[in-house]
This record gives structure tokens, C-alpha cells and sequence, in this order.
């Protein structure tokens, strides 16, 4: 690739993998959609091996100095805690709303019509409805064959719906940690009486059989055929038409809980991979590098990376919008759509270093259904969404060893207390046991590595 005077090289680094190349010495001048996390960032930089880029990008990278101006969180965010900025990010735009909220709750349009159903605005009123479905037959084939809610795992429905309960009110990355409304302090979210009100709350759901009773174990095969099977009231998705071709399906609003919350919460951070692109200390022009990588955080480089070369793989339609061409839609060499793509499009799935735009991205979030299912709810995004926080080495130890068992801990007893294999009547012990865990130490660590977010 050629632009600028650069020429580019680009080797194939996934086997192997791009740690066992820097551990080699055998590592190349940058890496590119290389997933590296923000500890392996921290790592590297401090072994002198990935280069500080801060005065790189405030004299040759002037599109991502204007988005971390903007944008001040999601240049805390890329920030590690030696006040080092290490990588290029993948960016959603934060003006681009279906994809930060790209999973949603879906409804039958036919199902609501059928029930005469007003609207659903409240949790009580999803309950309602999903009983209507698993009794009244809205399908109308005389048969009890409907499928109240599909989901395929418990995670999709607690992100879904937990923010009816105030819950997860700094978005979608952290998933245990947001803020007490009532303190303003940093609160752990699986012991809070909110989070016990909503797993009871989803007990009652799984208990009368209107949560898919076998979700737990339901194979991709096996969701897809559901899905398809037009016996759906309802799904948790990025859009029922792209993920598994149905039609007649209306995103959700977002719902009222009991406590008088209406959140919606399932928003991940405009900052979605810290590591996607870094610079070696073998790169004997940053630079030139720096001044190209940063050409694809511009409109110019975005509408390049996602829609390719005009003329060729996409056109400009008479409104000024621009769609692919024949040769990726109806490719004369039989490829599919994401076959062509790959092939004639920079673009390709994966933690790529680039901003992520509304008009130039064809994904299932930049569909219009998507973005219209997007608007009712966008009012009730958190007013602020924390990118993932960078930890020390020390705090990371913590992380890795208490964090992750905890975070097991939780996730077993709350499929437990979900489908009553476990009673909410022990919830006291639950807590007890977290706190044997080392909450204590946990939460100490989120502080100080959230204080050095405010801070930097």
C-alpha cells in the first residue's frame, strides 16, 4: 500500500501470535489489528519495545488529536498510568448511537397487534407481554408453540434490562463497577439490593417458563432455527433482519423499573480496543507512520477503509450517501458479501485502527432499522460512559487473581439465583462469601485506577 510517500509492507502476524514475536526479537516496525491489551501496553512501553506516541500525535496525527480533544474520555481512556500513550484505538464515533448500543431489545410487531397491546413502557408491561405470548396463541395457529423471549445466554437479558433497575449507569465496560446515585461513590454492583431486586425480578420471568429454559445450552444452530421458526415474541440482538433474516420486528424503548429508573445501559464506550495499532522501537521512521495511520481517523480515510475506492467498490448516490457497488454485492466471482469485502475492502472485522462512522459503515448496526430502533432510546443512555481503565501492575495482579474469581463467582450464582437453583433467601451468604473473596481489595483498586482516570 502506497500513500504519501509510505509504502507499506503488511505481514501476517497471527501465527504466531504477535507476543511471541516481540518475546523472539524477531518483531516487525508496527503492528496492525493487534488486540493488545492495555497490560501488554504497559509492558512493552516500560520495556522501551512500543514507543510513547503523545508527541507523535500532537505534531503529525492532527484527526485523532482532534477526536481526543473532543473527546477527553477517550483520551483518559488510551492514557496508561506512566501517563504514556502507547497505541492507535479503534473508535466508534461517539455521535454514531447504533453502534455504541448495538445489541437491543426486539419485539414482534405482529405479536403486539395481535395481543392489542397499547405499548410496553414499564418492566411490568414486558412481563405482561411476554405472558400474553406464551398463553393468548398471537401466532393464531391454535397451537401453545410461541416463544416468549429467545435468548441464548443470561448476560444478554441482565445488560438489557438492567439499566430499568438503575444498574450499570457508566455503560457497558465496566461490567461490575458504576456509581451509587445515592452517595456518588463507586458501587459494586452484584450485592447492591438493586441487582437482588432484578434477579428476582428475572426468576419470576424463568420460573413461568417465559425465559428460554434451555438458554444455557442452546448451540448457534439452534438459535438461528428458533429465530427463524417466526415464533419469537421477543430477542436480544444486533437486528433480527441481518442476524437471522426475519422481518417484523420493532426495537423495544427503554423500560421503567420499579424504583422509577429508565436507563438503558447496554452502551459500550466510543474507546473499543486501546491496542489496535503500535509502533516498534524498530521503526526507523514513526513519523511518516504515525502521519499514516492517522490519514483513517478523517472522513477522507474512514469512507477509504469501510466503502473502498469510488467507482470500484462503492458509488455516491444521488443524496449525497454512498452504498457498495455490484462487485461487492453481486460479486461476478460468486463471492459473498463478506468474502468481497475482505477481499476488495481494507476493512475487515477485528480491532482495526480506525474511527467507525455512521455513513460509511455497512454493518448491522449502520442499518436503518438499527438506527431507528437506536433513537427512542438514545435519550436514556447513561450522561456519562467510562472507557476501560488502565491498572498498574500491582492493581493487575489484584484483577487477575481476586477479580477473576469473583467475577466467576458472580456469574455461577447469578445463573443460579436466575433459574431458582439457588434461593434469594441466602443472599446474605452470597454477600458474605464475596466479601471473604476480597471485595474490599477489588474495589480499592477500581478506586485508585479511576482516580488516575479523572486525573490524566
Amino acid at each position: 500500500m502506497d500513500r504519501g510517500g509510505v509504502l507499506l509492507w503488511l505481514v501476517e502476524t497471527g501465527n504466531p501470535p504477535c507476543n511471541l514475536l516481540i518475546v523472539s526479537g524477531e518483531y516487525p516496525d508496527a503492528f496492525h489489528s493487534s488486540r493488545f491489551t492495555a497490560q501488554d501496553l504497559m509492558l512493552y512501553g516500560s520495556q522501551g519495545i512500543f514507543i510513547p506516541l503523545n508527541d507523535l500525535i500532537d505534531e503529525y496525527a492532527p484527526n485523532l488529536k482532534k477526536l481526543l480533544d473532543k473527546h477527553p474520555e477517550i483520551k483518559s481512556g488510551l492514557t496508561m498510568p506512566d501517563g504514556n500513550i502507547y497505541s492507535f484505538p479503534l473508535i466508534y464515533d461517539p455521535e454514531f448511537a447504533s453502534v455504541l448500543a448495538a445489541r437491543k431489545l426486539w419485539i414482534s410487531k405482529g405479536f403486539v397487534e395481535a395481543l392489542g397491546i397499547d405499548s410496553i413502557e414499564t418492566l411490568d408491561d414486558f412481563y405482561a407481554y411476554l405472558k400474553g405470548v406464551k398463553e393468548n396463541d398471537p401466532n393464531g395457529n391454535g397451537m401453545a408453540d410461541e416463544i416468549p423471549i429467545l435468548v441464548s445466554n443470561d448476560s444478554y437479558l441482565f445488560d438489557t434490562l438492567r439499566g430499568a433497575f438503575g444498574l450499570g449507569n457508566r455503560g457497558m465496560a465496566h461490567q461490575h463497577v458504576d456509581v451509587d446515585p445515592k452517595t456518588g461513590e463507586l458501587r459494586f454492583i452484584p450485592t447492591s439490593e438493586e441487582y437482588k431486586a432484578f434477579l428476582q425480578y428475572l426468576n419470576k420471568l424463568y420460573k413461568e417458563g417465559l425465559i428460554t429454559q434451555d438458554m444455557y445450552t442452546l448451540s448457534s444452530a439452534e438459535i438461528t432455527a428458533r429465530a427463524r421458526d417466526g415464533l419469537l415474541g421477543a430477542m436480544i440482538t444486533t437486528n433480527p433482519r441481518t442476524g437471522y433474516g426475519v422481518e417484523g420486528y420493532v426495537g423495544a424503548p427503554a423500560l421503567e423499573g420499579p424504583y422509577g429508573d429508565k436507563l438503558y445501559t447496554y452502551v459500550n464506550s466510543p474507546l473499543v480496543s486501546v491496542g489496535a495499532f503500535v509502533i516498534t522501537d524498530k521503526n526507523p521512521h514513526p513519523e511518516a507512520t504515525v502521519r499514516w495511520i492517522d490519514h483513517f481517523y478523517s472522513d477522507e480515510g474512514a469512507r477509504l477503509f469501510f466503502m473502498g475506492v469510488e467507482g470500484i467498490t462503492y458509488t455516491t448516490l444521488e443524496d449525497g450517501s454512498v452504498d457498495y457497488t455490484d462487485l461487492i454485492y453481486n460479486n461476478p466471482n460468486g463471492m459473498s458479501f463478506t468474502e468481497a469485502v475482505s477481499t476488495y475492502v481494507p476493512y475487515r472485522n477485528g480491532d482495526y485502527p480506525a474511527i467507525v462512522k455512521e455513513a460509511y459503515f455497512k454493518g448491522s448496526e449502520g442499518q436503518p432499522d438499527s438506527i431507528a430502533a437506536t433513537v427512542p432510546l438514545e435519550p436514556y443512555f447513561p450522561e456519562v460512559i467510562w472507557p476501560p481503565f488502565s491498572f498498574t501492575e500491582a492493581e493487575m495482579d489484584i484483577m487477575s487473581s481476586i477479580g477473576a474469581d469473583i467475577d466467576s463467582y458472580v456469574k455461577e450464582m447469578r445463573a443460579a439465583f436466575l433459574t431458582g437453583n439457588a434461593s434469594l433467601d441466602d443472599w446474605d451468604r452470597y454477600v458474605s462469601t464475596l466479601e471473604r473473596m476480597g471485595i474490599k481489595q477489588y474495589m480499592k483498586a477500581y478506586q485508585a485506577a479511576y482516580e488516575r482516570y479523572l486525573n490524566q
